[in-house]
C-alpha cells in the first residue's frame, strides 16, 4: 500500500508542477491529469436483518504528458488504480490493481500530419499481490512485476485528430516478466518452469478514441490493444480492451463506469480449488462515485 501511495503522490506532485511552471518553457507541452477517488461504506449495529460491516475504497490516476513540434508527436500516458475492499472481520481483498504506461514517438509522413512513423512502448504490470483465495489471500496469483508486459514495436500512426488514434505495427516484440520464484518455477503466465521472461515477436494494432460530452457531462474513452504471435499460434490473437465514462455531477463530484476485457493465450485460468484449466476471457466491471478533478488540458 505505501508502495502505491507514494507513486501516486509522486505523479500528482509532477502534475502541479507542471501547472505552475513557466508558460514559455512548456508551450510544446500538453500536460493533464484526472485523479478520482470513490468511497463506499456500510456500519451496522444491531441489525436485525444481519450482514456485515464493509469498507471500500478505490483511487484512479489518468494522466498525459504530450509534445508537439513540427514533425515531431510525443505522447506520454500513465493509468494508475488501485483499490481495496473489507467486509467484518475478513481480511482487505484487492478490487482493483493496474499500473499502464505508453510512450509513443512519431516524426509526421506528410504535409497534413495525419500518418506519422512511429515506434512505440507499451508497459503494465500491478502494483500488489493478487489471491486466488480471498479473504484467506493464502494461494498467491500474482505482484508487483509477476506478471509484467514490455512490448516495443515500429509502425505507422493514422491521427486525424486529437480524438482518434489508430497505430499498425508489423514488427512488434512482447515481453513477459515473471520475477517471483515461486510463480516462475509453475511455468505461470506463458513463461517456461523456472524462466523470468518469454520473448514473443509478431503484430500488433493499438486504437484509441475519447469524445468530451458524448452526451451532456458525459465523457467517452477507449483502448484496444491486439498483439499476434507470427512465430506461435498467430491465430490466437492477444486482446486487452477498455471502455469507460465519466460522468461529471459538478467540479469535484463525479460517477465513473469502466469495463476492461482480456484474453491472452498464455494465461491459464485457475478455479478456487486451484485446477489450472486453460485459457479464458477475463472480465471486469467498475462503478464508483466520489471525488474527481481534472488538470490540464
Amino acid at each position: 500500500m505505501k508502495k502505491v501511495l507514494s507513486i501516486c503522490l509522486l505523479l500528482v506532485s509532477v502534475m502541479a508542477y507542471g501547472q505552475t511552471a513557466d508558460n514559455d518553457s512548456i508551450k510544446n507541452w500538453t500536460i493533464g491529469a484526472t485523479p478520482a477517488f470513490t468511497f463506499n461504506q456500510v456500519s451496522l449495529t444491531n441489525w436485525a436483518a444481519g450482514g456485515k460491516n464493509s469498507l471500500a475504497g478505490t483511487f484512479l490516476l489518468n494522466m498525459h504528458f504530450n509534445y508537439a513540434k513540427e514533425n515531431v508527436s510525443w505522447e506520454n500516458l500513465f493509468d494508475l488504480g488501485y483499490g481495496l475492499t473489507k467486509q467484518g472481520s475478513d481480511n482487505m481483498v484487492k478490487t482493483e490493481d493496474k499500473l499502464y504506461y505508453t510512450s509513443k514517438f512519431g516524426y509526421a509522413a506528410g504535409s497534413e500530419k495525419k500518418w506519422f512513423y512511429t515506434a512505440l512502448l507499451d508497459f503494465k504490470t500491478q502494483f500488489d499481490v493478487g489471491y486466488n483465495d480471498p479473504p484467506e489471500n493464502t494461494l498467491k496469483l500474482s505482484e508487483f512485476m509477476s506478471p509484467a508486459y514490455l512490448n516495443l514495436s515500429l509502425g505507422f500512426d493514422y491521427k486525424p485528430n486529437d480524438n482518434f488514434s489508430l497505430y499498425m505495427s508489423p514488427l512488434t516484440s512482447k515481453t513477459t516478466i515473471v520475477l517471483d520464484e515461486a510463480l516462475s518455477d509453475a511455468g505461470a503466465f506463458g513463461v517456461d518452469q523456472g524462466k523470468n521472461t518469454r520473448e514473443e515477436y509478431g503484430a500488433s494494432v493499438k486504437v484509441l478514441a475519447k469524445k468530451t460530452d458524448l452526451i451532456k457531462n458525459v465523457d467517452f474513452n477507449t483502448r484496444l490493444d491486439l498483439f499476434s504471435s507470427l512465430s506461435e499460434k498467430p491465430k490466437n490473437i492477444d486482446i486487452d480492451w477498455e471502455l469507460a465514462f465519466n460522468m461529471k455531477v459538478n467540479d469535484y463530484l463525479s460517477a465513473i463506469a469502466s469495463v476492461n476485457f482480456i484474453y491472452d493465450d498464455d494465461i491459464n485460468f485457475v478455479d478456487e480449488e486451484s485446477v489450472v484449466h486453460g485459457p479464458r476471457g477475463q472480465f471486469k466491471q467498475l462503478f464508483g462515485f466520489g471525488v474527481s478533478y481534472k488538470f490540464g488540458n
